[in-house]
């Protein structure tokens, strides 16, 4: 760190051997392979972490998280290390990262863009990244690390004693236009090179909200902002809002802005001065958030006054992230005075998020878990190979004691169905008209 460089790995160098390989084995030592011959076997895989050992593994989880077990009853159920490649994220992806490398670079105006100098054409464009701002860039430009992905959402939103006081149904979809790599047209979506996706959210429940949706269409260029359009059922008609109020909850009582989306909600070239402030093992829910055995994939619960708070959840020892830093420069009046990511060094995948408000106090967390829909017992396809995405979130406002809690389940009322790679999202959900039937 004190040097500037951010070449991942301990024993040799991460991204040549992940790229040989598909696994980290011989990457790191001992000590970082699992949680046992970190903690000198105070605490090994299928113990369970909770406010009478926390200690022995403080530095491996973020402070809210820390304050989550030590203080408000959460439990972590500590599960053995994964080191294949290929559970980490969606086939396809990990192949254009690996097909891709090298070939990207910043444009003068701070833009990623190939070795043409045109918009990126799949994949992560820093695998091995030599700067914070390489690795905020590449978890910008794909969020899901789909072409498409389709969400269906369930949301439980807490009130400072932990009761549930909110709960909604949603679907979010999001579309890359450049960078894809299953559908066609790709790397390019014919007539919107100039944009990088579109993505739109829909509320299915209860009653008072249904119909609402909003429409979030992304210039290629991370130094402008998204155009925010909404339909609002009260109004009968589509609006635009202004684009760079993004610190605001949707709905009612949420506790997540649209700035949070995988940790990297804003065109990243309206955020600054990144740097990276830590590196080292880390314990995150990485690849057993899968709900399988439950019809709906939905998840159980624990923790708080009422026992609702915390989702349960599995983690394991990650062997190196990097902790990148930034500042909302873009954003004047953001209570957000700066947000500090951790990133899966594997595979650059954000997995948690601490942001602090202007006066430097912990504010808020996003803490989310992902996993291969593939446990050994039963698969969810996505094409050739199984789906990867994202299982649960927290989002934990600290100095509210306000909590909410999404699960991505198998479906939501209306039929809609979490699915990747959909033909025909574009004129279904992400355009303004889609916006008018979908609230209609």
């Amino acid at each position: 760190m004190a040097s500037g460089t951010l070449t991942a790995g301990v024993l040799c160098p991460l991204w040549s051997a992940l790229a040989a390989r598909g696994s980290t084995d011989g990457v790191y030592p001992d000590e970082l392979s699992s949680l046992t011959g970190y903690t000198k076997g105070k605490i090994s895989e299928g113990d369970v972490i909770d406010a009478s050992n926390v200690h022995h593994v403080q530095e491996l989880l973020d402070p809210i998280q820390f304050l989550q077990v030590s203080e408000m009853g959460r439990k972590l159920d500590v599960v053995p290390a994964t080191t294949d490649l290929y559970r980490l994220s969606p086939w396809e992806y990990i192949e254009a990262t690996l097909k891709n490398q090298g070939r990207a670079r910043f444009a003068k105006d701070g833009n990623v863009v190939t070795d043409e100098g045109r918009p990126w054409i799949g994949g992560n464009p820093f695998p091995d990244p030599q700067s914070a701002a390489e690795i905020f860039a590449g978890a910008t430009l794909s969020w899901g690390r789909h072409d498409v992905s389709l969400y269906a959402v369930k949301e439980y939103d807490l009130d400072p004693n932990g009761k549930v006081a909110y709960e909604y149904q949603s679907c979010w979809v999001e579309m890359n236009a450049t960078g894809r790599t299953v559908l066609d047209p790709k790397p390019y979506m014919k007539g919107h090179e100039d944009k990088l996706r579109f993505q739109s959210v829909f509320f299915l429940t209860p009653s008072d909200t249904r119909g609402t949706s909003y429409l979030n269409i992304w210039p290629y260029d991370q130094n402008r902002y998204p155009e925010l359009y909404g339909y609002l059922p009260a109004f009968k008609r589509v609006r635009r809002f202004p684009t760079n109020q993004r610190f605001e909850p949707m709905i009612p009582g949420s506790t997540i802005y649209m700035s949070d989306a995988w940790a990297a909600g804003d065109p990243f070239l309206t955020w600054g001065n990144f740097r990276l402030v830590n590196r080292g093992p880390m314990l995150a829910a990485i690849n057993s958030g899968w709900q399988s055995d439950a019809a709906n994939w939905e998840g159980h619960v624990h923790g708080g006054q009422h026992g609702e708070t915390f989702w349960n959840t599995s983690v394991e020892l990650i062997p190196e992230v990097l902790v990148v830093e930034a500042e909302p420069t873009g954003y004047p009046r953001a209570p957000v005075g700066k947000k500090r990511v951790a990133f899966d060094a594997r595979t650059m995948l954000p997995i948690s998020m601490v942001s602090f408000d202007r006066q430097g106090k912990i504010y808020r967390s996003f803490d989310g878990a992902f996993s291969l829909y593939d446990d050994g017992k039963s698969r969810v396809m996505d094409g050739a190979h199984p789906y990867w995405s994202w299982t649960r979130v927290h989002a934990h406002d600290v100095q509210t004691n306000r909590v909410t809690r999404l699960e991505q389940v198998k479906e939501v009322v209306g039929g809609y169905r979490s699915e990747a790679n959909i033909p025909d999202a574009y004129d279904r959900f992400l355009t303004k008209g889609a916006l008018r039937r979908l609230g209609s």
